[in-house]
């Protein structure tokens, strides 16, 4: 009598080639998915002018003083110059790295914060563990965002991080939430109680068995915390909030104030158009992504 090999093969072998199934089914799918390939690029030349910045390739003399006021476009100044003569095309692509350091720190702070707490929240819910981060949620979401910047930043004393540090602060929540639910899912499923039967302690099976299944929702909260980091930056920025030392589009637009009075949209259009394209790619990419990771439909 033959043997089927796949009714013989390893537990751990066989959900090893599920999730790779499921995976490379969501890679086809947001490969074939056109609006999220094209904001998928974009977001890649911006990646490539932020990481130029962070190396020094170009945007080195975003500060220095190079034209005369409100010089027009040119071969030298590609968007002008803006009162105090500073090349606003440096500026602008200057920006674009902190828009990305901002993004890149709170998404990724946020979502490891979110999903931590959220775990510990569903794998013990209806527990005291459970009742303190519903009760953390709710202190949290009861307190103006902008409120929350303003008194952290406050208490601070103006320090560079506490922007990054309220915005953790808060965007941690929708994560967790969602975590929390897909653990209290997820911890009544026979591997778990699998785990538990052999001695597996709870806080192994929370961080190496739950956790990794909850791997495309944290993906996809990673993207859009990234979007909501960067309008919050430059609104904190304009607002005099945010990045204190260095440059970025709300610090350029806070400047264009004066200058679009008098007739000058250079500083304006450089720093809303380049946000405008960053935000919008990366929301396109976000929402092909979410398509791809949705398991009614790579299932």
């Amino acid at each position: 009598m033959s043997v089927n090999a796949a009714s013989v093969a390893p537990p751990a072998a066989t959900a090893r080639g599920r999730r790779q199934t499921l995976w490379s089914k969501a890679a086809w799918k947001f490969r074939r998915d056109r609006a999220g390939m094209i904001g998928f690029g974009i977001v890649l030349v911006y990646l490539v002018a932020a990481l130029g910045v962070w190396f020094g390739w170009w945007a080195t003399g975003w500060a220095e003083v190079h034209g005369g006021k409100w010089s027009p476009v040119s071969g030298e100044y590609w968007f002008g110059t803006n009162l105090i003569g500073q090349d606003i095309y440096q500026r602008s692509i200057y920006s674009i790295a902190t828009a990305f350091e901002v993004g890149l720190v709170v998404a990724v702070l946020s979502t490891l914060l979110g999903a931590a707490l959220g775990s510990l929240a569903g794998f013990f819910s209806g527990r005291f563990t459970d009742e303190v981060v519903l009760w953390l949620m709710g202190v949290l979401d009861s307190i103006p965002f902008y409120l929350l910047v303003a008194a952290i930043a406050f208490a601070l004393e103006g320090n560079a991080y506490a922007m990054h540090i309220a915005m953790i602060s808060t965007f941690w929540i929708t994560t967790s939430r969602l975590v929390r639910g897909e653990v209290i899912k997820l911890k009544n499923l026979e591997f778990v109680e699998a785990a538990h039967a052999i001695g597996v302690p709870e806080y192994t099976i929370i961080f190496r068995h739950i956790v990794p299944n909850t791997l495309h929702i944290l993906l996809v909260q990673a993207t859009i915390t990234f979007v909501a980091a960067i309008k919050s930056e430059v609104i904190l920025s304009f607002l005099g909030l945010g990045v204190k030392d260095g440059m970025s589009w709300g610090l350029m637009i806070s400047e264009s104030t004066l200058e679009v009075l008098a007739g000058f949209f250079n500083n304006f259009l450089a720093a809303s158009v380049l946000m405008f394209g960053l935000v919008m790619a990366f929301n396109m990419f976000s929402d092909a992504l979410q398509d791809a990771l949705d398991p009614r439909k790579v299932s």
